[in-house]
């Protein structure tokens, strides 16, 4: 193998492990606030795709996006407050089932919505036979624009949880609701923006890769799936693991295609998934798991 074509491997291994993060980002953001994983964390990244697609028939792009991803974000404080605020006293277990639920429902009102077809953005600089050079590499512009996208969310949520009093309010949360809310936290709307904020990045993201892999309204099933082994991966609580995380799958499934048939790219996930498990639950990155079965 060339030195041209293993960057051309690790390349196309980060911008697929960066897609993923988008989604473990999620996860990682709801689990620390409620102690859940939030299975429709996917769907949140096709109707990001779908709804920009559509609103970029009528406006410029970039407000398409924004609107989009403010849209989308609503949509998750809609499903907080309708679904989950109402079963809080519920069993985790019981909770994921509802996330699960709550994601064939997403799904099913997409199929209505925007049928069968796929569809996809148009790319933010340049067109799809466009490439970059990169030391023999060539790449797709909106690769940087993956890469960028995912610096700026990774760093902006470092500063907003780190600096913030809102973000300090849900690490309050976090680590323990009930003395959170002796210190005058309002819990709910905590919870309420956790799921928020994970929409909302998780349709950025959406935004980003759909002039990529195009946008069909099933397939936030198949990354719902990819992120939960990505969050698990770098440690359920941790966002910022999370990407070093979906960096490490992605590389691993585009090496293996050089080696295994494409068919079992899903495999190593799914071994690796079981692997971490077994061996380091809480794990690659040690994080300490925010706590769970929390009192609201």
């Amino acid at each position: 193998m060339s030195p041209e074509q293993i960057l051309q491997y690790i390349f196309a291994g980060i911008t697929v492990g960066s897609i993923y993060a988008f989604v473990a980002i999620g996860y990682n953001i709801i689990y620390n606030t409620t102690g859940i994983i939030n299975f429709a964390q996917g769907e949140f990244v096709m109707l990001g795709g779908m709804i920009s697609f559509t609103l970029s028939k009528f406006m410029p792009l970039l407000p398409a996006i924004i609107l989009a991803v403010l849209i989308t974000a609503a949509i998750g404080g809609l499903i907080e407050i309708v679904f989950i605020r109402r079963m809080r006293k519920s069993s985790v277990l019981g909770m994921v089932v509802v996330t699960i639920g709550i994601s064939i429902l997403l799904r099913e009102a997409a199929l209505y919505i925007w049928d069968e077809q796929i569809r996809a953005l148009s790319f933010f600089t340049g067109t799809e036979i466009s490439s970059v050079n990169i030391l023999g590499a060539r790449i797709s512009p909106q690769v940087l624009w993956v890469l960028g996208v995912t610096s700026i969310i990774v760093g902006g949520l470092y500063l907003f949880f780190k600096f913030t009093l809102t973000g300090q309010a849900m690490r309050a949360c976090s680590e323990n609701s009930r003395a959170a809310k002796l210190c005058g936290i309002k819990t709910d709307s905590m919870v309420n923006l956790s799921f928020m904020l994970s929409a909302g990045i998780g349709a950025l993201g959406g935004c980003v890769v759909s002039p990529l892999t195009q946008t069909h309204y099933a397939m936030g099933t198949d990354l719902a799936i990819k992120g939960f082994i990505v969050a698990i991966l770098g440690g359920l609580g941790n966002p910022i693991a999370a990407v070093a995380a979906g960096l490490i799958l992605g590389l691993l499934e585009s090496f293996s295609i050089s080696i295994l048939p494409m068919a079992y790219k899903d495999v190593i996930s799914v071994i690796i998934l079981l692997i971490i498990l077994v061996v380091k639950p809480s794990g690659l990155f040690g994080s300490k798991q925010a706590s769970s079965l929390k009192d609201f």
